[in-house]
Protein backbone atom coordinates (compact mmCIF):
# COMPACT_ATOMS: atom_id res chain seq x y z
CA UNK A 1 0.00 0.00 0.00
CA UNK A 2 1.04 2.94 -0.79
CA UNK A 3 0.49 6.99 1.15
CA UNK A 4 0.47 10.09 -0.69
CA UNK A 5 0.79 13.58 0.95
CA UNK A 6 0.66 16.62 -1.49
CA UNK A 7 0.98 19.28 0.29
CA UNK A 8 0.01 23.18 -0.42
CA UNK A 9 -1.13 26.98 0.13
CA UNK A 10 -3.51 29.28 -0.30
CA UNK A 11 -4.47 32.13 0.63
CA UNK A 12 -8.27 32.39 2.28
CA UNK A 13 -9.54 33.34 -1.02
CA UNK A 14 -7.72 31.57 -2.93
CA UNK A 15 -9.06 28.51 -1.21
CA UNK A 16 -12.91 29.50 -1.22
CA UNK A 17 -11.70 29.22 -5.39
CA UNK A 18 -10.23 25.63 -5.06
CA UNK A 19 -12.91 24.07 -2.29
CA UNK A 20 -15.57 23.26 -5.56
CA UNK A 21 -12.69 22.32 -7.91
CA UNK A 22 -11.05 20.09 -5.01
CA UNK A 23 -14.49 18.48 -4.40
CA UNK A 24 -14.73 17.69 -7.63
CA UNK A 25 -11.44 15.99 -7.92
CA UNK A 26 -12.30 13.90 -4.68
CA UNK A 27 -15.56 12.85 -5.92
CA UNK A 28 -14.18 11.14 -8.91
CA UNK A 29 -10.90 9.51 -7.33
CA UNK A 30 -12.38 8.17 -4.97
CA UNK A 31 -14.71 5.88 -7.63
CA UNK A 32 -11.13 4.80 -8.90
CA UNK A 33 -9.73 1.41 -9.04
CA UNK A 34 -7.35 1.00 -5.83
CA UNK A 35 -8.27 4.01 -4.23
CA UNK A 36 -8.57 3.57 -0.45
CA UNK A 37 -8.89 7.09 0.64
CA UNK A 38 -8.12 10.62 -0.74
CA UNK A 39 -9.08 13.49 1.35
CA UNK A 40 -8.35 16.97 1.47
CA UNK A 41 -6.85 18.86 4.56
CA UNK A 42 -6.03 22.02 7.00
CA UNK A 43 -3.18 21.87 9.10
CA UNK A 44 -4.60 22.40 12.57
CA UNK A 45 -3.61 25.96 13.37
CA UNK A 46 -3.18 26.96 10.10
CA UNK A 47 -4.63 29.23 7.77
CA UNK A 48 -3.24 28.76 4.64
CA UNK A 49 -1.39 25.06 4.76
CA UNK A 50 -3.56 22.39 3.53
CA UNK A 51 -2.77 18.31 2.04
CA UNK A 52 -4.24 16.02 0.16
CA UNK A 53 -3.47 12.54 1.86
CA UNK A 54 -4.26 9.50 -0.14
CA UNK A 55 -4.21 5.93 0.19
CA UNK A 56 -3.23 3.65 -3.06
CA UNK A 57 -3.61 -0.25 -3.08
CA UNK A 58 -0.68 -0.46 -5.11
CA UNK A 59 1.83 1.66 -7.62
CA UNK A 60 0.01 0.71 -10.77
CA UNK A 61 -3.48 2.20 -9.20
CA UNK A 62 -1.77 5.68 -8.45
CA UNK A 63 0.04 5.99 -11.96
CA UNK A 64 -3.31 5.28 -13.37
CA UNK A 65 -4.88 8.19 -11.01
CA UNK A 66 -2.21 10.58 -12.35
CA UNK A 67 -3.28 9.79 -15.80
CA UNK A 68 -7.17 10.04 -15.70
CA UNK A 69 -8.69 12.65 -17.21
CA UNK A 70 -10.27 14.32 -13.55
CA UNK A 71 -6.96 14.78 -12.18
CA UNK A 72 -4.95 16.42 -14.91
CA UNK A 73 -7.75 18.35 -15.76
CA UNK A 74 -8.88 19.35 -12.66
CA UNK A 75 -5.03 19.14 -10.65
CA UNK A 76 -3.53 21.87 -12.76
CA UNK A 77 -6.66 24.34 -12.26
CA UNK A 78 -6.05 24.23 -8.27
CA UNK A 79 -2.59 24.37 -8.86
CA UNK A 80 -2.93 27.52 -10.43
CA UNK A 81 -4.66 28.82 -7.46
CA UNK A 82 -2.18 27.65 -5.21
CA UNK A 83 1.05 29.76 -3.10
CA UNK A 84 3.90 28.54 -4.87
CA UNK A 85 4.67 24.90 -5.21
CA UNK A 86 2.99 21.61 -4.48
CA UNK A 87 5.27 19.05 -2.28
CA UNK A 88 4.24 16.05 -2.89
CA UNK A 89 5.55 13.06 -0.68
CA UNK A 90 5.21 9.13 -1.25
CA UNK A 91 5.49 6.59 0.83
CA UNK A 92 5.06 2.90 1.35
CA UNK A 93 3.30 1.77 3.92
CA UNK A 94 5.97 -1.04 5.76
CA UNK A 95 3.63 -1.68 9.29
Amino acid sequence: MLKVVAKMSFTPEAKDSALPLVKELVAATVQEKGCLGYNFCQQAESTDAYAMIESWETPEALDAHMKSEHFTTILPQISALGKGETEIAVFEVLV
